[in-house]
């Protein structure tokens, strides 16, 4: 699962295989927290986060919502995912 992204001591991953189950999501790490967030409506699907880093990454999937998708499209159709800018 490649990472797409690292800010804050927060790893953003997206799975890297195709037909990867909906809704279009990310994975997140922290620590010893691991968060799975819905990327068209920032929702959380599975696992905890603290509440402060939950909000930097709710905020990053705002801003980089289309890149995201894109991820999320070249990953359902087996190609690897690209970089996406981090949090500053």
């Amino acid at each position: 699962m490649p990472t797409i992204s690292m800010f804050f001591g927060i790893i953003i991953r997206m799975y890297f295989a195709p037909k990867e189950h909906n809704p279009p999501h990310i994975h997140a790490y922290y620590q010893d927290s691991v968060i799975v967030i819905n990327i068209q409506d920032g929702e959380i699907l599975d696992g905890k986060m603290p509440t402060r880093q939950l909000r930097l990454i709710q905020a990053w999937i705002e801003i980089h919502k289309d890149e995201l998708i894109a991820n999320w499209n070249l990953c359902q159709n087996g190609e690897k995912p690209f970089k996406i800018e981090p949090l500053k």
